[in-house]
């Protein structure tokens, strides 16, 4: 007995080991699966691409400036590559560039080069600002589906799936993406919670906490999402009434800022060489910083004035 304890603790630890190895194993691959699907969910590119480029788009995708681009992809609903967006991006400002250096300068190159840079963050702004519009146009009509689904007998969970099939974009995928969630496990607070994040509005806010609310207390929900829908219908009607009201003024501000511009080329059309010259002379880029400044102080006053607080 005693020659075979040792054996027997030895074959005992062995045994342990191995079962902890096994565990940890299955732990790891349960996270690894875990891992794979919230990207599946998360999923908005479907882009063709070659094997290469794939290769290039994963490695900028790891870095800084890729992941900030791949976020507001995602946020704007743009179904592109980063490495795509950027490249393009680039050969815009390039040609930009190229464009205002033969018109007008090597000066006004620079500076077109600098500003398409920025423009890509402001084109990324404005995508997302137009798909949150949308979302919002769509609410009055989600609010029905819902009000309908759940009337009829149906859980939450059931109804938003049902709506992300009976929806248009974005709705549908912003849907879709909470009822894949739900799928996998994840709850109806964080799916619903996700949309707010990615798409902040009052309204959206409104129902979101309604849903949330009604699914933990329970209540009329059909009479809450019915109500909802009336008053959503009325403030999308006024949404639209003020844009119609403020498009002319937003319109003449943006043609006012576009005119300076023309004089400009006009000018150097007329006389070559005369925007270089003011370029290099001390008055003259005295006087291009003021108009320039002016021109920008004009339509940063025009976007607060005309600007609708989401």
């Amino acid at each position: 007995m005693t020659t075979n304890s040792p054996v027997l603790l030895l074959g005992a630890t062995l045994l342990v080991a191995a079962v902890f190895v096994a565990g940890v194993r299955d732990i790891a691959g349960v996270l690894s699966e875990r891992a794979r699907l919230h990207d599946l969910i998360l999923a908005e590119d479907d882009a063709p691409q070659t094997s290469g480029f794939s290769a290039l788009d994963a490695r900028f995708r790891r870095t800084r400036p890729g992941q900030w681009v791949t976020t507001h992809l995602l946020l704007a609903g743009i179904k592109r590559s980063p490495l795509q967006v950027v490249l393009l991006s680039t050969a815009a400002a390039f040609l930009v560039a190229l464009i205002l250096d033969k018109l007008l300068a090597p000066a006004f190159g620079i500076l077109g080069l600098a500003l398409s840079v920025q423009g890509l963050r402001v084109f990324l702004r404005r995508a997302r600002e137009r798909r949150r519009e949308a979302f919002i146009l769509q609410m009055p009509e989600l609010a029905r589906v819902l009000a309908n689904a759940t009337g009829a007998g149906l859980s939450i969970r059931t109804a938003v799936s049902l709506a992300s099939d009976e929806l248009a974009e974005p709705a549908s995928e912003e849907l879709s993406r909470v009822a894949r969630a739900m799928q996998f496990g994840d709850s109806l607070e964080n799916g619903l919670t996700g949309i707010h994040d990615r798409l902040p509005s009052r309204e959206i806010q409104v129902l979101v906490s309604t849903l949330l609310v009604s699914s933990r207390s329970g209540g009329s929900l059909v009479t809450s999402l019915r109500d909802i829908a009336d008053t959503l219908e009325a403030r999308k009607e006024t949404r639209r009434e003020i844009r119609t009201t403020l498009a002319q003024a937003t319109l003449t501000g943006y043609m006012v800022a576009a005119m300076g511009l023309l004089m400009l080329v006009m000018l150097n059309t007329i006389n070559s060489g005369t925007v270089e010259k003011m370029t290099t002379s001390p008055f003259g880029q005295v006087a291009l910083v003021v108009a320039g400044g002016l021109y920008g102080l004009g339509l940063f006053l025009i976007r607060r004035i005309t600007r609708i607080e989401p």
